[in-house]
């Protein structure tokens, strides 16, 4: 390194020139930099693998949490807009100067004794953000798997609770081609003698199989817990102990039942470490926040906005979306990395589109606007439906405004690079251009 970066960008501009490829699984290297630098934690770690449901599962702990007083530390990836939003400390994003020194940190760590450890994007900035945290005074630690969990960089933190959320195909070129694949790798971040809170109905066996291996305390949604509810309210009963007449978190969208299941059975396994008082069980629910979640932003037309990425995630946003009720119109602006499988997510949302607005993104591993328009095109048998292309994700969103009515709905979905190319100076609120102003 020729000269030391100063500000946050320079750092991170010098975390994606350091390796080869973005992701080099494996945890030796990131162990041994982690060592050096002396990170570890005594206060109770949360990890949280899974599919679809890690993020939600991650701002429910938080909020219930922080209701019940005590100071948090959330590290997700990636972020919408700004690269702090990956470190929240007790709900707040990380303050940029915190990472700045603590890259430092990592630099010199890697490079220390002149024995370069080269080190990925991802695996750099983790050891940094951990490194944030164990200077603060936190009482409990959650951390969001970035990919698969057995070689991801948090599983070099023993963690006293693994959350494991819905497991289906995604990241298959690394992960594998089968939930049994897929799951086995997401399976370890079990611990022995340590709860893991298994919250997909339907687990593949490798799952469980590995949780009887290393002899993990194994909570299972159906067996261990339980979700009910109707209309208005919801119950959750797990090992002695139970919660009745809940309201439905504040997380829109039929899937965060699932995950608030889980995580009340994380902190019902926890409940020695970190008691947490009914109340603050129904107000961490209510006031839990994760933008690009099926986010619905009121306005003339409506705005949906959600990160869903790969196949079991689009059916769960076709599912919320059929349940909006009545649109006249229903458009969508959609962008996508070049590796997942944009076939199958066209043809969950396609029945529910009228129109596409498909956007490029600013990354070399997203596919082009040109690309999804193909893909659409090959397999669309909608005579009424029809679609463009964008440069970016901003266009799109005001090329669907100026074609929608009032009355309409607009999607955005797909890359957080989408979600968060309209979110960039703050949500919008629309209001299409031919409504009378206010």
């Amino acid at each position: 390194m020729t000269s030391t970066p100063q500000t946050l960008q320079d750092w991170l501009a010098h975390c994606e020139q350091l390796h080869p490829v973005t992701i080099d699984l494996g945890l030796d290297r990131v162990r041994t930099v982690a060592e050096r630098m002396g990170i570890r934690f005594s206060c109770p770690v949360i990890t949280v693998a899974g599919t679809n449901g890690k993020g939600s599962t991650c701002a429910m702990l938080e909020s219930i949490l922080m209701q019940a007083g005590y100071r948090t530390g959330v590290y997700t990836s990636p972020h919408l807009v700004h690269f702090e939003e990956r470190l929240r400390l007790n709900g707040d994003p990380v303050n940029a100067s915190y990472l700045v020194a603590a890259l430092a940190d990592v630099e010199r760590a890697r490079s220390q004794n002149d024995q370069n450890i080269s080190l990925t994007y991802f695996e750099f900035t983790t050891l940094a953000i951990l490194d944030v945290m164990r200077h603060q005074t936190l009482d409990v630690v959650i951390l969001e798997v970035g990919l698969g969990g057995r070689l991801d960089a948090v599983n070099i933190i023993e963690p006293d609770c693994a959350i494991i959320t819905s497991i289906d195909l995604d990241h298959v070129a690394l992960l594998g081609e089968t939930r049994e694949a897929i799951g086995y790798e997401k399976a370890g971040i079990m611990r022995t003698g340590k709860p893991v809170v298994v919250s997909d109905p339907l687990p593949p066996q490798s799952v469980l199989d590995r949780a009887l291996e290393v002899g993990a305390d194994l909570w299972r949604v159906g067996q261990d817990f339980n979700v009910s509810g109707d209309k208005q309210q919801w119950n959750w009963a797990g090992r002695g102990r139970r919660y009745s007449g809940l309201a439905y978190p504040a997380l829109r969208g039929a899937n965060q039942l699932v995950n608030a299941g889980g995580v009340l059975a994380a902190l019902t396994a926890l409940r020695e470490r970190l008691p947490v008082t009914a109340q603050a069980v129904r107000n961490g629910l209510v006031f839990a926040e994760l933008p690009g979640r099926f986010q619905i932003v009121p306005g003339q037309p409506t705005l949906v906005l959600d990160v869903a990425h790969n196949p079991h995630a689009a059916a769960a946003l076709a599912l919320n979306l059929d349940a909006m009720g009545y649109f006249p119109t229903t458009h969508a602006v959609f962008g996508a990395m070049a590796d997942k499988d944009v076939a199958a997510l066209l043809k969950r949302l396609n029945p529910l589109v009228d129109k596409w607005y498909f956007t490029d993104l600013p990354t070399a591993r997203a596919a082009s606007s040109a690309d999804l328009m193909q893909a659409w095109q090959a397999q669309n048998t909608r005579k009424d439906a029809s679609a463009s292309t964008h440069p970016d994700p901003e266009s799109a969103l005001q090329a669907a405004l100026a074609g929608a009515d009032p009355a309409d709905r607009i999607v955005v979905f797909g890359s957080f690079y989408t979600v968060g190319g309209v979110v960039r100076d703050g949500v919008p609120r629309l209001q299409a251009k031919h409504l009378p102003a206010a």
